[in-house]
């Protein structure tokens, strides 16, 4: 089966589209990507996605705007889900399905409701295809948190009969799939973890007046030397942390609103301390989160030996990965691609894999992952039948 997959992540920067082959039963191996493409959003776009998500829309325009960017949005992942398919040499009219996740505008677990946008109607009429959407509610109303949902297709694509392996995704968000040896579903652990780049992401756009919207190749965090003092200080004041799993978080959390909080205390607590320093200071609260998360949550752990395997932004900023390496001495820290799977590419092969199964009437998540009741098929199906 071929199926488009659409993602935005929390960054909002752009539309990943990845255009994968698929075993046409409950197999999922051997599959193919044919193409990927990523569709960067205009500064604008990912300006008003940004003050949406952290309520900064003045209440008599928040619901006008609501409806303008689900629409701007599907347009956007319409384009993107044109571009793969040009890329990879096949025509819409053959492609069996798209699967987008959408826009993440609101995620709250705690009162059992998430909220993505991108008109699935929209892309439908855009493209001819079938559309299949709004997969986290689906996981909400069988009671999980609705994420996180890749670890379905990180043990899908890893997962081995003679190694154990923990694969770290590294968005705006971090989340962490324990795959213990042989691949039991039953003995899978996957949670999200704390912020990834999110937090690294809204420091730099605020203390540049929003002329870099990242620590690019992790450049200001090589230069910066961490405080450990405000490092603890972060470390012990974050509940989330210490929440055992299931869980899932955003932006909500770990968004603009923390971002200048965090930058205006560490204006007050180190006034002689540079912003770079700040920005490896914040790379080192994720490496650390991320160590703990290892120890704390992920029964047979070891560390020395294990194999760790990154995907997302953080895969490519050498800041993070040098630090994982200190945080986990003994362990074999790899990104993705030297398995198969493009570290930029995988969230947007993982919602492929979930449509496939969709379209398929397969399920496709692991319930005691997001703490769902039940094993069940997520996903809404619009568009031509």
């Amino acid at each position: 089966m071929l199926v488009i997959g659409l993602m935005s992540g929390t960054s909002a920067d752009a539309v990943d589209a990845a255009l994968v082959e698929w075993p046409g039963g409950t197999a999922t191996r051997p599959f193919s990507l044919l193409a990927y493409r990523e569709l960067p959003l205009a500064r604008s776009e990912q300006e008003r996605v940004h003050a949406l998500a952290a309520g900064q829309v003045p209440a008599a325009e928040a619901m006008r705007e609501l409806v303008a960017l689900d629409r701007i949005l599907a347009e956007r992942f319409a384009e993107a889900a044109v571009a793969v398919a040009e890329a990879g040499g096949v025509a819409l009219e053959d492609v069996d399905g798209i699967a987008s996740h959408g826009q993440t505008i609101a995620h709250h677990p705690e009162v059992g409701g998430t909220l993505q946008i991108g008109s699935l109607a929209l892309i439908a009429e855009r493209t001819g295809c079938r559309v299949v959407g709004d997969f986290r509610p689906g996981d909400m109303a069988a009671g999980g948190q609705g994420a996180p949902l890749a670890p379905f297709f990180h043990r899908a694509a890893f997962s081995e009969a003679k190694e154990s392996r923990l694969i770290l995704n590294l968005g705006g968000i971090a989340n962490v799939t324990w795959l213990p040896a042989g691949g039991d579903p039953d003995k899978v652990v996957a949670f999200d973890v704390g912020p990834a780049n999110s937090l690294a992401d809204g420091v730099v756009e605020r203390m540049t007046g929003g002329e870099e919207t990242m620590d690019r190749d992790g450049a200001r965090a090589l230069r910066g030397t961490v405080s450990p003092g405000f490092l603890q200080e972060l470390l012990q004041e974050d509940e989330f942390l210490a929440q055992p799993p299931p869980k899932s978080t955003g932006r909500e959390r770990y968004g603009r609103a923390r971002s200048e909080e965090i930058m205006a205390r560490w204006q007050r607590a180190e006034p002689g301390a540079s912003e770079d320093d700040l920005i490896a200071t914040v790379v080192a609260f994720t490496v650390e989160s991320v160590a703990r998360a290892c120890r704390d949550w992920l029964p047979g752990w070891r560390g020395d030996g294990e194999r760790i395997l990154v995907g997302g932004g953080g895969a490519a900023n050498p800041a993070i990965m040098a630090g994982l390496r200190a945080a986990v001495p003994g362990a074999d820290v790899e990104a993705f691609d030297a398995w198969g799977v493009p570290a930029d590419a995988a969230e947007a092969m993982a919602f492929s894999l979930l449509g496939r199964n969709t379209l398929l009437g397969l399920p496709n998540h692991i319930p005691h992952c997001t703490g769902a009741a039940r094993l069940t098929v997520l996903g809404a199906i619009v568009g031509p039948g």
